[in-house]
C-alpha cells in the first residue's frame, strides 16, 4: 500500500461491519454534523482504518440527503489528502452521485479537476462514472481523459482503462471506435483494459 499511515491490521469486513452498527446507532443530526464528524475523524486519524470509518460515515445510506454540492469541498479534501487509490476510488463513487444530482455542475467542476494538476482529482474525474451503464456521458469522459491521454503516470492510465472498459460492457463499438481514433496515445496499459469488455463479448478478435 506504500502508506506512511500505520494499519490497526482490521481486515475490510469485521471495519465495515463494526463501523456501520455504530454508525446507526449513533446518528448525527445535521448536516454540519456529520461534515465536521467525517473531516474531524479525517484529519485526527492515526491509523488508516480511522480514515476508512470517515469515508463510510460520509457514504453511508443515512445521509442520503446529505449528499449535494455543499459536500464537494469535503470530498475534494478526502481526494487531495487522501491521494492513494484506496480512499480516492471510495470517494470517486460520492462524485459520481453528485454528477447524477447535479450533472451541469459537476460536469463543468470534473472538466476543471481533469486539466488540473493534482493526479487524484484527474483520476476522479475519469473514473466518476464507473457506475453508470447507459447513462454515462461520452462526452465528459471524453473530455476528462484527453488531458491525461499522453500522460505516463500509471494510475491515470489504468484509470482510462478501467473507464473506457467500464463502459464497453454497455457499449463496445463505441470504445472499440474511441480506441482507434485514439491509438496512437493511448498508452498499452489503457488500450488493453479499455478492450478487454469488447474481447469477452466478440464484438473484437484481438487488439489492434
Amino acid at each position: 500500500m506504500k502508506s506512511a499511515m500505520p494499519y490497526l491490521g482490521i481486515t475490510s469486513t469485521p471495519l465495515a461491519t463494526t463501523c456501520r452498527a455504530l454508525i446507526t446507532t449513533h446518528r448525527l443530526s445535521t448536516v454540519d454534523t456529520w461534515r465536521d464528524t467525517t473531516l474531524t475523524l479525517w484529519r485526527e486519524a492515526q491509523f488508516r482504518e480511522e480514515r476508512y470509518a470517515a469515508i463510510l460515515i460520509a457514504r453511508h445510506r443515512l445521509y442520503d440527503d446529505h449528499q449535494t454540492l455543499a459536500a464537494l469541498p469535503m470530498y475534494r479534501e478526502l481526494i487531495v489528502t487522501g491521494a492513494w487509490w484506496d480512499y480516492v476510488d471510495a470517494v470517486a463513487h460520492q462524485i459520481g452521485i453528485l454528477l447524477r444530482r447535479f450533472p451541469n455542475a459537476m460536469a463543468k467542476t470534473l472538466r476543471g479537476w481533469s486539466r488540473g494538476d493534482d493526479l487524484w482529482l484527474r483520476r476522479t474525474s475519469i473514473i466518476a462514472q464507473l457506475d453508470f451503464k447507459h447513462d454515462l456521458d461520452c462526452a465528459l469522459l471524453y473530455d476528462c481523459i484527453e488531458p491525461s491521454l499522453d500522460s505516463r503516470e500509471f494510475f491515470l492510465r489504468k484509470a482510462i482503462g478501467w473507464a473506457l472498459r467500464q463502459h464497453a460492457r454497455v457499449d463496445p463499438r463505441e470504445v472499440l471506435r474511441y480506441v482507434k481514433a485514439n491509438r496512437a496515445r493511448l498508452s498499452g496499459l489503457s488500450k488493453r483494459e479499455a478492450l478487454k469488455a469488447a474481447l469477452r463479448s466478440g464484438t473484437l478478435k484481438e487488439i489492434p
